[in-house]
């Protein structure tokens, strides 16, 4: 009996302890995806690389900011002109902020309204609600439940889609949320490009 109460005693002063330690850090989002996005018709497509709070976007576009670097981490933006190897940093805004989760910002209701296999992941699709200030809002949202991740979103009435496509979960590298070392702000190209001021009547 004696053999059986001491590894009890021994269980019942590890238990307090183990409540004590630190719970572990939640997993850290990381994915790249291709992002096709539709505003009233018209469709846009970019490169999208995540991690919680920064992410890249290259554009597929023909103006002149092929990549944005997103830093949530340092409320800021930097739009890349690669062409011209400059750059213009604003300032983060909170509308910037991607959805990549389940739960959307001022949502008030979800249903459950269909199920659907998208590039061959399970999903289930939602009506959702949502409210921020006076506007409401109704969605259609695809959720795969296999890597819990919305892979498209869309108004009800048609008029804005996002859909993510060839979703990979993976880390990605640092580099690709810094800026490049050979750019310049595009403050000093303005400055450079300025003309030089002439004397009256010359």
């Amino acid at each position: 009996m004696r053999g059986v109460v001491a590894p009890l005693r021994w269980l019942t002063l590890l238990i307090p302890c183990s409540l004590l330690l630190p719970a572990l850090p939640a997993k850290a989002l990381e994915f790249t995806a291709d992002q096709i996005t539709k505003i009233d018709g018209r469709s846009q497509k970019s490169n999208v690389y995540y991690r919680d709070n920064m992410w890249r976007i290259d554009h597929h576009t023909m103006g002149p900011v092929n990549v944005s670097i997103v830093r949530k981490d340092k409320q800021v933006v930097w739009l890349l002109l690669s062409r011209m190897k400059h750059f213009k940093a604003i300032p983060y805004n909170a509308e910037q902020e991607l959805r990549v989760t389940e739960t959307l910002p001022g949502e008030v209701s979800r249903e459950e309204i269909g199920q659907e296999v998208r590039e061959g992941h399970p999903t289930v699709l939602y009506e959702v609600t949502t409210r921020q200030g006076e506007q409401v809002d109704v969605y259609y949202q695809w959720v795969a439940t296999d890597l819990h991740f919305p892979m498209k979103l869309a108004k009800k009435d048609g008029s804005w889609i996002m859909e993510y496509q060839h979703v990979k979960m993976r880390s990605v590298p640092d580099s690709l949320f810094n800026l490049p070392l050979n750019f310049h702000p595009l403050e000093d190209f303005n400055k450079t490009a300025a003309p030089e001021p002439t004397a009256p009547g010359m």
